[in-house]
């Protein structure tokens, strides 16, 4: 049980140690061999046994009748290296330090806390009990993750077959229309004075359009983007059509850029996702949503090779297993309202600042 909590306290160091601060800019007009000289050199290897030691904690050891350097605690290459895997795989170097750090502080505070019978009591059985779970929680986790990992070949090939429309990618031409004209301001008429002139314009910008102006402007778009559509379809040049639909929008700067490359099906809106089915060539209905109206025009279309989208189809077979497996472990909880309170929606307000929990609460997530 104490090393469980020993991981737990562990885990909780290196969590906070892990926010590495963001590496300083070099200063303006510092050339950037300065910055490079001015690294580390590497340190040269030094071969460590696994029995030899690579933490000693000097005064520190469990026999209290020994005195100065007789007294201490040495923790050897195995030892620690066993602790590491456990924790974290693969760990860096760097954070090897750091860990070491932390377990001979750790090490030294559980020897005084347990002198003191603080391992005794109702809380800290709760505790413990509690890192059990987390701890548990997580190592099926890692097992689920590793398990859902195992994709064969097989599954590969046939996960393509099935879902094969799926990984085609065209390149197409859009002509975007916005939905309505500019407005422009009314026209001052009655400025004889200064100040008139100031109070007319000041009325005229403080008028919104008009519904029936609006609906103009709506009505006119609407017939430039069905003419445009039907000269694409005629085979001009949607580059030229697309500046026309800004122009006649009365939209300044420039008009976005028409051509979009290697798109997939999932990459578009859904109610676009039928020009994927398009012909080298051909051009789509008008497509209306309210940000305006769409025209495409399919330049070409390949399918990506199974080969090509193995990587992709590993990463989604996995992840869907994973889903999977841990939807037995979510939801199907009933919560008592009248002990815990009704559950609290994304639209309903937040708690007041500063709010705390109980002390109790705070606790048992320390």
């Amino acid at each position: 049980m104490r090393s469980q909590c020993l991981v737990c306290l562990l885990l909780a160091g290196l969590a906070y140690g892990q926010a590495a601060q963001p590496a300083t800019p070099p200063a303006a007009g510092a050339k950037a061999e300065q910055s490079t000289s001015a690294a580390p050199e590497k340190a040269p290897e030094v071969k460590v046994g696994p029995d030899d030691a690579v933490i000693t904690l000097k005064g520190f050891c469990a026999d209290s009748t020994l005195q100065g350097d007789a007294c201490k605690t040495v923790i050897t290459r195995a030892q620690f290296e066993k602790l590491v895997e456990a924790l974290q795989p693969g760990m860096p170097p760097p954070l090897r330090r750091q860990l070491a750090n932390r377990y001979a502080q750790v090490l030294k505070m559980s020897t005084e806390a347990e002198k003191r019978g603080l391992d005794k009591g109702p809380a800290f059985e709760e505790k413990m009990y509690f890192a059990r779970l987390q701890i548990l929680s997580q190592e099926l986790g890692r097992a689920l993750q590793e398990d859902s990992g195992k994709v064969t070949d097989a599954d590969i090939e046939d996960y393509y077959k099935k879902n094969e429309p799926s990984y085609e990618q065209v390149t197409l031409e859009r002509i975007y229309v916005p939905r309505a004209k500019q407005i422009p301001p009314a026209v001052k008429t009655k400025a004889d004075t200064e100040a008139g002139a100031k109070n007319a314009a000041k009325t005229n910008a403080e008028q919104p359009p008009t519904e029936e102006q609006k609906k103009a402007a709506e009505e006119a778009m609407k017939k430039v983007a069905a003419d445009l559509r039907a000269r694409a379809a005629q085979g001009e040049d949607p580059e030229k059509l697309e500046k026309e639909a800004y122009a006649a929008a009365g939209l300044p700067g420039t008009a976005p850029i028409t051509k979009m490359e290697k798109l997939r099906r999932t990459a578009l809106p859904a109610n676009h996702q039928a020009v994927i089915d398009l012909k080298p060539g051909e051009v789509s209905e008008l497509i209306s949503d309210n940000s305006g109206y769409y025209v495409y025009k399919m330049v070409s279309k390949e399918t990506l090779s199974l080969d090509a989208a193995k990587p992709e189809i590993i990463k989604t077979i996995s992840s869907q297993r994973y889903r999977d497996s841990m939807q037995s472990f979510q939801g199907n909880i009933d919560l008592n309202e009248a002990y815990f309170g009704p559950t609290r929606n994304p639209a309903m307000p937040p708690p007041p600042r500063g709010a705390k929990p109980p002390a109790q609460e705070r606790d048992d997530h320390d």
